[in-house]
């Protein structure tokens, strides 16, 4: 989760900066339910939560991929 200084920060940017800071956020708070899905992967014992762990995986790292090629980082 971001931090109220940080929504606020992005609530009083514009432009590039709001889409800069925008998409830095969304893969560090992608990055966090990777790492969640990961443990469930590792350590969970329902079947249906550890595939529905998997799928975030697959789909959230093509996300983060994806937003760090928006940011020029790939």
């Amino acid at each position: 989760m971001m931090s109220a200084e940080e929504m606020e920060a992005l609530r009083e940017a514009s432009g590039p900066a709001f889409d800069e800071a925008f998409l830095r956020m969304m893969i560090e708070h992608h990055e966090g339910a990777v790492a969640m899905a990961r443990t469930e992967r590792a350590d969970g014992s329902h079947p249906p939560a550890r595939r529905m762990a998997a799928d975030i995986i697959d789909s959230q790292s093509s996300e983060i991929e994806r937003m760090k090629d928006l940011l020029g980082r790939n």
